[in-house]
């Protein structure tokens, strides 16, 4: 198990960005959340096995199709257990 904490800049908000972030992550079987933030960006954890968690932030890289994603930046974290996944 990994987590994944990632911000991502660019016309990420009001793309519907976070609903299908919800969406490929639950099709992927990884549990976490994601929000907008004040700045513009949307930030994201990630957590599950690598291989899914490692495809949601290659996803991220390009976001729904009415995105613009410009940056991306990911760390890891500790993994705290979580189940399912929130748009915040």
């Amino acid at each position: 198990m990994i987590r994944k904490r990632v911000l991502v800049s660019g016309r990420v908000q009001g793309v519907f960005f976070r609903d299908t972030c919800r969406r490929v992550a639950e099709a992927h079987g990884v549990a976490g959340w994601v929000r907008n933030l004040p700045d513009g960006r949307v930030e994201a954890v990630f957590e599950g096995v690598e291989e899914p968690v490692t495809a949601l932030v290659a996803w991220v890289g390009q976001g729904p199709r009415s995105a613009v994603v410009t940056g991306v930046e990911a760390r890891d974290e500790p993994v705290e257990g979580l189940s399912g996944f929130r748009v915040r």
